[in-house]
């Protein structure tokens, strides 16, 4: 009996979604200036955009990283691809809303494939060598990637696997999830289920290769070489191992204005702040920072003092670190509530310093405006609809729980968000790349104005 109870609650679930997905698309040429609906055959638990390739009159193209998690029967694999991004105002609406949730969109195209040593957990690029990226995956190491320098794969049952251009060793058991690259430096951080958070410098390999360049100079080179060397990954141990936490790190970001400064959140509830000028130990804990296993976190690069936090309480927590806590427990500026599970991805928007994004299992990625938070003009509107306090956009075109987004940084309101399906639609995945209208988030006085120019023609179309 409580099987299908079960399963009728299941099917239940799954027409609930239907119905909102289809009261979502209907909606797609009202509330987005472009969408892309790409179809994954294997679904990807990480997205992220890369540099800017070129410009063109109505589009730009960018390179984007996903990867293909399989079943084992081909490789998992680092995918890096290219992408065409229609240029704001471009796009008829009646284009954008017809898409086959099926199919491939034209907008996405392989470049490169790399086939990955297990599944890819994580992506990172390097923001000061564009070539470069970390993954993580289901072991204790983080692997760099030269995606230029590396061959092109086929994902084919029994292909070996890529070699990494360098390994990062140092944790003592799987560090999955937790990844962070320096905005100011080449550095790497890390968080594991060994409860540590790691700190390397990519510097420290390139010193290594010198040093290692001038001792085979003074050796002379000898026939045949040392083989065994050669065959073996490059790898550098960390800088520093901060313990701290009792639970696995989930997350890790660091302080956009400093290399030194990084922060964690982990299966402990807790979000500490830490300082390597001072050693290995906490500078800030925050003991209950949510009432549940901490997923996400992220510092405003606009503002140091701001840093977001998911959890699986399904809230977004707000700290000011110059007031994180009282009595030990985490005393957040504001908590943002406005999904129904578990909060995978929080992100701070690089163009506005206060709206960030939100994306959750429950299949929603949610763009939130804390400026926006206790200003409103008309309180009785408010009062009677349901928005949360701070919330202006609800993205509702995923079917699955949303497990990772990024923001472009030179198409600051373009979003690359992907969902796992295999709950929904037992596999795959499904990637978007899309864009409000920007009636939605520009001045209100600003939209207003434009919006008066067309008066007479609207008021025309009625009469």
């Amino acid at each position: 009996m409580k099987e299908k109870e079960k399963e009728k609650e299941k099917e239940k679930e799954k027409e609930k979604v239907e119905e909102r997905y289809t009261q979502w698309k209907s909606l797609v040429p009202v509330l987005y200036d472009w969408l892309a609906n790409h179809n994954l055959v294997w679904p990807s638990l990480s997205c992220r955009w890369g540099p800017q390739l070129d410009q063109a009159t109505y589009k730009n193209r960018h390179r984007l990283y996903l990867s293909e998690q399989t079943d084992g029967s081909v490789p998992n694999t680092l995918v890096i691809a290219n992408c065409e991004v229609v240029k704001p105002r471009v796009a008829a609406a009646e284009h954008i809303s017809q898409f086959n949730e099926e199919s491939r969109s034209p907008f996405v195209k392989k470049y490169k494939t790399i086939l990955h040593p297990g599944e890819v957990n994580r992506i990172r690029e390097f923001p000061q060598n564009t070539k470069l990226v970390a993954t993580h995956t289901d072991s204790p190491e983080v692997l760099i990637w030269d995606v230029e320098t590396q061959p092109n794969r086929h994902a084919v049952l029994g292909a070996a696997t890529s070699r990494p251009d360098l390994v990062l060793t140092g944790h003592k058991d799987n560090a999955e999830f937790a990844l962070a690259m320096c905005p100011t430096e080449p550095f790497v951080l890390s968080g594991g289920k060994d409860k540590c958070v790691v700190l390397w410098s990519v510097h420290d390999h390139i010193s290594s290769l010198a040093v290692e360049a001038a001792s085979n100079a003074k050796q002379g080179s000898k026939i045949g070489g040392n083989n065994a060397k050669a065959t073996e990954n490059p790898s550098i141990g960390p800088r520093g191992i901060y313990l701290g936490h009792a639970d696995t790190v989930e997350d890790v970001q660091f302080c956009p204005s400093s290399a030194q400064e990084f922060c964690s959140v982990g299966d402990d509830s807790c979000l500490i702040l830490w300082d390597a000028r001072v050693g290995s130990t906490p500078v800030v804990k925050v003991d209950k920072a949510h009432n549940e296993d901490l997923h996400c976190v992220d510092w405003s690069p606009h503002d140091i003092n701001f840093i977001l936090t998911g959890s699986a309480d399904n809230t977004i927590h707000m700290f000011d670190r110059r007031n994180l806590k009282s009595s030990g427990v985490g005393l957040p500026v504001y908590k943002f509530e406005g999904h129904d599970a578990a909060v995978l991805c929080v992100q701070w928007s690089p163009d506005r310093p206060s709206v960030f994004g939100s994306a959750a299992e429950d299949g929603i990625l949610n763009i939130w405006d804390h400026d926006k938070v206790g200003k409103t003009t008309d309180s009785a509107s408010t009062k009677s609809s349901n928005t949360p306090p701070g919330l202006f956009f609800r993205h509702a075109g995923h079917r699955d729980k949303v497990v990772d987004f990024h923001w472009n940084a030179s198409d600051p309101w373009t979003i690359v968000s992907v969902s796992d399906d295999c709950e929904s639609s037992g596999g795959g995945g499904t990637l978007q790349i899309w864009r409000m209208m920007d009636l939605i988030y520009r001045a209100e006085e600003e939209v207003l104005t434009e919006l008066d120019k067309f008066r007479s023609q609207i008021f025309g179309c009625n009469s």
